[in-house]
């Protein structure tokens, strides 16, 4: 009863591990937002009591979902699902070590029941019979052991001298060019031998699969190798090439290996499919091998699960001595949780997760062929015999790995242009915008999993391996489905882009030296252009000052455009500084009217660039001149008053008197102009005047028709573009993604995605208003001018009765001296 009750509170504890983990919304979003380093992430002391098993789960759980600085949100994440399956391996580590406390006999009996039945049930499910079974963490550590053991067998004396007993007959290991980079270094650093030991086999390259090892020349190598007193000791083959997952031709390598006495070692993604029913013959072979490494984890969608190497032996003790087997029952417990999933799954189970997989594959490569500019992994070969044409064929029906990538297909180009040619470095241009469109699918339909590999013929390609991502990521065809959709989007307007990029650089040259092309083949765009000032007598540390300034003016100007086009600064690496990057463009773009647009935008920003360089000095001259002209008439009123005015009694008594009419002359400063005008104008008319019009910048767009975006050309139709116009709201260019600086980088703000027609709209109103506020402004002014009027005559008025009063004053002044001298 101890016993159940203690299974039963792992279980239990495991449960709401998983149940508390699991749950992204036990915490407030805002929590889980806050940007920044928490007291979470730095490392303390131990605290002195200790905590429940529910307070510690919360912890991880809170450092698992903290949103670190500079991050991305977990949501935005590929996000693993833990199913049933997945609790159950979770579970038997849980297990593992609650057996390893048991007493020794008991412990050695459950450990051995556990790898007896494991080892029955997978040399079963892959049709590999009377085999050895070898769990292990890394997947190389495998074919490590395997080597050692051939080295035990090989060599009669290695147990006892080691490694010295290798200089009389140096081993040799030879590997495919398309296996997985860095296998063959590890497995010689692990056993101490010198990479002399490794031999990389060259894959096909005039018939066949472009990654299948070349039989012919290991053939060659093997012999060669022999003759030289090298002992060949081991071949690594692939049931499915790291990057393109094709299988090399295992019969004729068996063949071979039998012929030299070499052990077969093979492994790859597309030993997956032996536990189905129909197998091709070219996968079924690699049931004759001595040795294969099996990775069920991946396949299967089970975490924290060991890689398997099934082989075949016949003496325990050398087994045991590489390390294949091992005396401690501890140890057999690795296959503890591969014990409780395959129970759990059964073999329907697992024959179901691994056709639904390949179902997905041959989905996706039925969508893909109609598609005339994506080409398939079945198509990126070059020209072979009809026999290996129809081997490759079945390979690749058989293969769970989908290659495609984007190839511009000429014969089809837009508008009458399939004779043009593209531009210069062609493939590079085309191996970024794979690597782009891998990206934004990868981001777009992130439940495909699909990934970008690149390789050493084709370049760059988009994969598509649901076996390794499809059960932790629960692609569905739905899914698939989606992810074609996409394609069928962006890849028109790839295509429209790809033949516009000659145009925009020719365009570019016809404007020189005002633009200059910026040759950018890892940029997935238009191209990129660079405004040239065109001031003279300045020094290079001036000039690169002002070619930065004016670039990143026009940067930001053109992306408050309407259009559909983004503008950026280019990627953040290996890119050239201080250049407006022209980003990807549909059919219907004015390719003239786009290079016209910047560089007239160039010109006005270099314009008011040097009039606030000159403000200054401008300003300067324009106080000098008016602190003259002041001077002038503070001396011309000083001659026209006379001397006697400007005493402080003398000066009130005469103006008393013999009032002095004198006009007042303003005097205005027009900033622009530089210069001190008079305010005549200005108190005639009652309005301020600019003698400066401000004139627009030359564009086309009087000839733009109502609705049609920038750029557009107006004789292509609406309806043709509407796919490629779609495609604009989810075009980005970010660093690869990358790859923008983010404050140049962003699209253009909500208020600059109107079309042309609601911006003429806005046009047309603000025009009526300010025709309205005109009319008003004028009645206004003409009130004004009659209240003006109104008030000189009250003023002249009252000035003559003022002027009547004085001389009656002065008059009755005069009569009283009279009578004081009479």
């Amino acid at each position: 009863m101890m016993v159940d009750s203690t299974l039963a509170q792992i279980e239990k504890n495991l449960s709401e591990a998983m149940s508390i983990l699991g749950d992204e919304q036990r915490e407030p979003q805002m929590k889980r937002e806050k940007a920044g380093f928490s007291w979470t992430s730095i490392p303390g002391p131990l605290q002195r009591d200790g905590q429940d098993v529910a307070t510690i789960v919360h912890q991880v759980h809170n450092l698992i979902h903290e949103k670190m600085e500079g991050e991305e949100p977990l949501c935005q994440h590929r996000v693993q699902s833990v199913g049933e399956q997945g609790h159950m391996a979770l579970l038997g580590h849980s297990l593992a070590a609650y057996i390893s406390m048991l007493d020794r006999e008991r412990l050695r009996r459950l450990s051995t029941r556990i790898l007896s039945d494991t080892t029955l049930w997978l040399c079963r499910l892959f049709r590999y019979e009377n085999a050895s079974v070898c769990f292990h963490e890394d997947d190389r550590d495998g074919l490590v052991k395997v080597c050692r053991l051939l080295l035990n067998a090989r060599y009669e004396e290695f147990a006892c001298e080691g490694y010295t007993v290798l200089s009389s007959k140096q081993p040799v290991i030879y590997q495919s060019a398309s296996c997985r980079p860095g296998l063959g270094q590890h497995t010689c650093s692990q056993l101490g031998l010198p990479l002399s030991s490794l031999c990389t086999v060259p894959c096909n390259t005039v018939f066949g699969s472009q990654h299948q090892m070349d039989v012919a020349l290991l053939d060659k190598l093997i012999q060669e190798d022999s003759d030289a007193g090298k002992l060949p000791l081991l071949l690594i083959a692939n049931a499915g090439t790291p990057g393109a997952g094709h299988t090399d031709k295992l019969s004729r390598l068996k063949e071979l290996c039998d012929q030299h006495g070499m052990w077969l070692h093979v492994e790859g993604v597309n030993l997956a499919t032996l536990v189905l029913a129909d197998v091709s013959s070219a996968v079924m072979a690699a049931t004759r091998s001595d040795s294969m490494t099996l990775t069920p984890g991946r396949w299967l969608g089970l975490p924290a699960v060991p890689s398997v190497t099934l082989y075949r032996h016949e003496d325990p003790a050398l087994s045991l001595a590489a390390g294949l087997t091992s005396s401690q029952p501890v140890e057999k417990l690795r296959a503890l949780p591969l014990w409780l999933s395959l129970q759990y799954l059964g073999q329907n189970g697992i024959v179901e997760k691994i056709s639904h997989a390949t179902a997905l594959s041959k989905h996706l490569l039925m969508k893909l062929k109609p598609l005339a500019s994506i080409k398939t992994s079945n198509v990126l070969e070059t020209e072979m015999t009809l026999l290996e044409a129809l081997t490759m064929v079945e390979d690749d029906l058989s293969s769970p790995v989908v290659l495609f990538r984007f190839s511009q297909d000429m014969s089809g180009a837009l508008g009458g242009r399939s004779g043009e040619a593209l531009c210069a470095g062609e493939k590079e241009v085309l191996d970024t915008f794979n690597r782009w469109l891998g990206e934004q699918l990868s981001q777009m339909v992130s439940s495909c999993g699909v990934d970008v590999v690149e390789l050493e013929d084709e370049g760059p390609c988009v994969r598509f391996s649901p076996l390794l991502t499809a059960a932790v990521l629960g692609t569905q065809q739905e899914d698939v489905d989606e992810l074609v959709d996409r394609l069928t989007v962006l890849v028109p307007v790839m295509s429209s882009t790809v033949c516009l990029r000659q145009d925009f650089r020719e365009e570019t040259h016809r404007r020189a030296p005002l633009l200059m092309y910026v040759e950018e083949l890892a940029w997935p765009g238009l191209g990129a252009v660079r405004f040239e000032p065109q001031a003279e007598g300045m020094d290079e540390s001036r000039r690169k000052q002002e070619l930065q300034k004016i670039n990143y003016a026009l940067l930001k100007k053109l992306q408050e455009l309407n259009t559909d086009i983004i503008f950026s600064a280019g990627p953040e690496t290996g890119a050239e500084q201080d250049c407006v990057y022209v980003g990807l463009v549909t059919e219907d773009v004015d390719i003239s009217e786009l290079v016209d647009t910047i560089a007239a935008f160039g010109r006005e920003i270099e314009e008011n660039g040097r009039l606030l360089e000159n403000m200054t000095e401008v300003v300067r001259k324009g106080i000098l001149e008016a602190e003259q002209q002041l001077q002038k008439a503070s001396e011309d009123k000083l001659l026209e008053e006379g001397l006697l005015r400007q005493l402080p009694v003398v000066g009130s008594v005469l103006n008393w008197l013999s009032p002095l009419q004198s006009s007042i002359k303003g005097r205005t400063f027009n900033l622009a102009a530089g210069s001190v005008d008079s305010t005549d104008a200005t108190y005639l008319t009652k309005a301020q005047t600019d003698k400066i019009s401000v004139q627009d910048t030359p564009t086309s767009s009087s000839k733009r028709s109502a609705g049609q975006r920038l750029f557009r050309r107006s004789n292509t139709s609406d309806t043709s573009s509407s796919n490629s116009t779609e495609a604009a709201e989810d075009w980005n260019l970010s660093p690869q993604s990358s790859s923008s600086h983010p404050d140049t980088s962003t699209t253009t703000s909500d208020t600059s995605q109107h079309t042309l027609s609601d911006v003429i709209a806005e046009e047309t109103e603000r025009e009526d208003t300010e025709r309205e506020d005109t009319e008003q402004e004028d009645a206004e002014q003409e009130d004004a001018e009659q209240e003006d009027a109104e008030q000189e005559d009250a003023e002249q008025e009252d000035a003559e009765q003022e002027d009547a009063e004085q001389e009656d004053a002065e008059q009755d002044g005069v009569s009283q001296a009279d009578q004081g001298q009479s």
